[in-house]
Parts: structure tokens; C-alpha cells; sequence
């Protein structure tokens, strides 16, 4: 039997469940790990590699969108300012504080239409902020989420300042505004501890990607291996469909179709851009266009990510970041920064993906709420959950919320908390110089430290089992590639799931974000998975 046939060996021997989870994105994948840390039997599956939908094509981002407070949601801006304030704990070696700066150019613009919509819901398009409104805004927002103090409070500048502390802004800025949010360089990766940390939970949590939900066939769920074809029933109490933006699609493909989903289209560009990547100043920069659509940049992994748009799209539509959007993000940078050239030649790596927004009619794309509900619906005895909505930062409070409907359905109690539970690589990660450095010292037998530190950045303390791996098998460098060792690449090809060349240099690796993947390296790559999977 071949390796990707024998993968699904756990499933042929046991194909009921108590839970079936439809969609391997950040929410799917949240509410996988709080229901197996809560002991019950839930299987995870997801039609493409884990976190490589919606969830693969984030801002990077971990914040409590200040700018939804004009909208009304001031639950949603409360919740996520507390999940972002967990994750900086529970999650530090991939969740860090990201200092933004939001430049101003009007006093007074958006005073009357904001209240208008915070009080009325009324429909219409949002138009730009002036430092008034912001300045409430960052108000709330410090009240909300100061973290017991930890996190600074905002600052405004006038424009001397911002110019002496920002030189390469354009000039007509009025003012500066800056607060501290949080980002995540490798959003993927954080997905796939929260995704460890439910598998290694026991045999009764188990999950699977290249596994795709076709039907229900009323004896059960219908999936097919997209690997070998083969296809297999499930059976569940209960099927929570988390397939984010294709929930609409997965529902007409088990047979009660529904209209639950609205998405918008976000694309983003990554630039290696050397004079905005020192404009930027370590910091976010954070803006919007005179017709009020959000658009930022900060710097990450020695490139720049600007982003992003807000399109209303047909999720069966192909989903791609444009050459007009790209011409778009090119003309507010220059907004921004008029005296920093940026060309098509400088872009790296460019992509796009949909929301999971809920239908919204007519309403502008920048004022439907990104706020989540579960829709309750069955198949025969069977219940399923349709989740709509939700955002990164909100995943463990979502997989929490979505996890506590389906215990009651069960009749079953929580048993563990997620609040407060460090993720993955989280556990035990060294916060203060003095730890790093002793945690660093205690790994070195083999390796240098040099390396154990690029290996604890990259895995967070997950890195001692690369690190045992690696004082094994050995830790030559790749050919084609001088930051990546054959062994390491083995390493997560063995225990992450890898089953395509794209699992590698897209989610398990940075390598296509920052633009190294090169014909000589894919081969190279290539050559490797073939040989781990033979």
C-alpha cells in the first residue's frame, strides 16, 4: 500500500464519529483542538492542505479592528482585543506586538457619517478618518485593551514631529497617530501547532487534509481522497461545516443548499523594496484612501506586505490578486510615501483570498460586520453547524464558542479551558533575554547556537524535536538554499502533513512569501518529498 493510501488507514478502520469538521482553516482546525482537549471523538478533514484557503491569505495581522468600532461592534472589537492579548501569551514565538502608525491627513473628515453608522447600522460607504474621529477611536480602543497596562497607550503628533520621526511621509500630513497591535509572521504555521496540539491529544482526534467532503448519502458524510480518488463514509452525531467561505458550497453539496455567505476578496502584494522597507521603520503603517478603504504595510521577514483590497467576488469565481489592484496599492503607497519609487519588478510574491463574510445585499464590503454566528440546521439524525463568519483573531474564542454548541448537543461538559492554554511551540517559550540565551545553551550540544536560535524562531520550543532529528540525521545545508538543511526538510515532511511540493514552500516554509523558491530549488525540494514518501 502506498504511503498517501495508508494515511487514511485510522478512517477505514474506524469511519464513525461523533464529530465531522468540514474545513481546515484557522476555525475549523480551533474548534477541532478545544473539542479533542475536551476528550471527544472529532475528525478533521479539509479538501487541500490544512490553513491553505481563506486562512492562507490573512494581513498577517492580530488586532481588534479599530476601524469596526464606527460600525457598532463594539463586542467583536472587545473580544478581539482580548484574543489578541492571549495570543501574545499563549502564542509568542509566532504572535508579537506590532507598533502601528496611522497617518492623518484632516482634522474633521468622517464625523458626521461614523456617528451616522454607530447608532443607525444605516448602509453606505465609509469615507476617510480625520485625527478627530481617530483620535476616539484609539480612546476606546486603549480602554478596551491596555492588558492590564502591558500594552502602550496611543500617541498623537503633530506634523513636525511626524516628519522628524517619519522623514520619507508626505508632507500635507496633519498628524500622526500611533498604537500597538499585534502580527503574525507565519500565520500558517501557527495554525498547524493548534492543529498538533488537537491531534496529539489521543486516537480519538484525528485529522486529515487532501480530504474532501463530496455528499451525504443518508447514511452518512461522503469524502474522496483527492491523492487516489478512493472514497469512504462517515458517520457523526454531529457535522460542523467550517469551510469559511465555500460554507454555501459544502452545504448544496450535502444537500441543503443555503445562502449564508457574501465574501469579499483581500489581495496582497510583498515587496522587496529596501527604501520603504526602512520608511516603514520597523512599524505598520496604516492608512486609508480618501474613499475610506483600509490599506496597510509594515515590514516582515525583510520584505514589505501592503494590502489590501475589499472586493465583492462569486467564491466560484478564480480568485487572484490583479494588476489593477497591484496599481492600486502602487498609488497609495505613493500617498504615503510620494518620494519612494515602487515597480512591478519589486514584487516577490502576490496572492489573494475571500472572506467569510455573511450576505449583506447592498451594503458597502468596508461596513459588513466581521463579526461570526453558527447556523443550525440536520440531515436526518444528523445535526450540522454552519459557521459563518470569523477572523483570525478570533479563532480560539470561535473554536471555544462553535465547541460549546456542539458539547450541548452531545450532552457533554467542557472539561478544559483554551483561554489561557499555551499553543504549540508556545509552551515554555523563553520571553527574556536570559531565558532565550539559557534555552539556546541547553540545545547546542550538536548544533551551533547560530542555528538552534534560527530553529527557535521558526519552531518556537517544537524546535527541540527538529533539533533532536537533526543531531541524528545530520543538518547539511540544501544546495539551493542556505537557510534550510536536507534534514530539516525531512523533518516536516515526516511529522506536518506534507503531501505536495507547494505544503512546503508555501505553509510549512516562508520560502514563496519572501520570493527564494527557484526552479533549481523546487527540483531540489521535489526530489526530497519523493524520496520521504517512497
Amino acid at each position: 500500500m502506498s504511503a498517501s493510501s495508508a494515511r487514511l488507514d485510522s478512517l477505514r478502520d474506524k469511519p464513525a464519529a461523533s464529530v465531522v469538521i468540514v474545513g481546515g482553516g484557522i476555525n475549523g482546525i480551533a474548534t477541532f483542538r478545544d473539542l479533542a482537549l475536551q476528550g471527544v471523538d472529532v475528525v478533521l478533514v479539509e479538501r487541500k492542505d490544512f490553513c491553505s484557503g481563506a486562512s492562507a491569505a490573512s494581513s498577517h495581522m492580530v488586532h481588534g479592528g479599530i476601524r469596526y468600532l464606527e460600525n457598532g461592534e463594539l463586542r467583536l472589537v472587545r473580544e478581539s482585543l482580548a484574543e489578541r492579548n492571549r495570543l501574545l501569551a499563549t502564542a509568542p514565538h509566532y504572535v508579537r506586538p506590532l507598533k502601528t502608525t496611522i497617518p492623518i491627513f484632516s482634522l474633521f473628515s468622517g464625523l458626521l457619517s461614523a456617528p451616522i453608522r454607530l447608532f443607525t447600522h444605516a448602509p453606505g460607504k465609509p469615507k476617510e478618518r480625520g485625527a478627530l474621529l481617530i483620535k476616539v477611536g484609539l480612546v476606546l480602543y486603549d480602554l478596551f485593551g491596555r492588558n492590564k497596562g502591558r500594552m502602550p497607550r496611543h500617541s498623537f503628533l503633530g506634523r513636525r514631529k511626524s516628519l522628524a520621526e517619519l522623514p520619507h511621509l508626505n508632507g500635507d500630513v496633519k498628524f500622526t497617530a500611533t498604537y500597538y497591535d499585534a502580527a503574525m509572521e507565519n500565520p500558517e504555521r501557527l495554525a498547524l501547532d493548534v492543529l498538533r496540539d488537537g491531534v496529539e491529544t489521543g486516537e480519538h482526534a484525528r485529522a486529515y487534509n487532501y480530504l474532501s467532503a463530496i455528499g451525504y448519502d443518508g447514511k452518512g458524510l461522503q469524502v474522496r481522497d483527492e491523492l487516489t480518488g478512493e472514497i469512504l463514509t462517515l458517520t457523526a452525531d454531529v457535522i460542523v461545516n467550517a469551510s469559511g467561505p465555500w460554507t454555501d458550497l459544502t452545504n448544496e453539496t450535502l444537500g441543503q443548499p443555503t445562502s449564508l455567505m457574501g465574501g469579499t476578496k483581500g489581495s496582497h502584494i510583498v515587496l522587496d523594496n529596501q527604501a520603504l522597507l526602512e520608511a516603514c521603520d520597523g512599524r505598520e503603517i496604516f492608512f486609508e484612501n480618501s474613499d475610506g478603504r483600509i490599506v496597510l504595510m509594515y515590514p516582515m521577514m525583510g520584505r514589505v506586505l501592503v494590502g489590501t483590497t475589499d472586493i465583492p467576488v462569486d467564491i466560484r469565481d478564480e480568485i487572484v490578486c490583479t494588476d489593477e489592484e497591484v496599481d492600486y496599492f502602487f498609488d497609495l503607497v505613493s500617498r504615503v510615501f510620494p518620494h519612494i519609487t515602487t515597480d512591478y519588478s519589486q514584487i516577490v510574491y502576490r496572492y489573494s483570498g475571500v472572506r467569510p463574510l455573511p450576505a449583506a445585499g447592498d451594503l458597502s464590503p468596508g461596513v459588513i460586520s466581521r463579526d461570526y454566528r453558527i447556523v443550525d440546521g440536520s440531515l436526518g439524525k444528523t445535526r450540522v453547524l454552519s459557521l459563518v463568519g470569523g477572523k483570525w483573531t478570533t479563532f480560539r474564542a470561535l473554536g471555544e464558542h462553535l465547541a460549546d454548541e456542539v458539547l450541548t448537543i452531545l450532552g457533554r461538559r467542557r472539561v478544559v479551558s483554551t483561554a489561557d492554554l499555551s499553543i504549540g511551540g508556545g509552551k515554555g517559550f523563553p520571553t527574556t533575554l536570559l531565558e532565550r540565551q539559557a534555552w539556546v545553551q541547553n540545545h547546542s550540544a550538536v548544533l551551533s547556537a547560530e542555528r538552534v536560535e534560527q530553529l527557535l524562531d521558526r519552531y518556537g520550543t517544537c524546535a527541540a524535536h527538529v533539533i533532536s532529528h537533526l543531531e541524528g540525521e545530520g543538518d547539511e545545508p540544501l544546495v539551493h538554499h542556505q537557510g534550510y538543511s536536507r534534514g530539516e526538510i525531512e523533518w516536516l515532511i515526516r511529522n506536518e502533513w506534507v503531501e505536495e511540493l507547494d505544503d512546503l514552500v508555501s505553509r510549512r516554509t516562508s520560502l514563496l512569501f519572501r520570493g527564494e523558491v527557484t526552479a533549481a530549488l523546487r527540483k531540489e525540494l521535489s526530489e526530497i518529498l519523493r524520496a520521504a514518501k517512497a
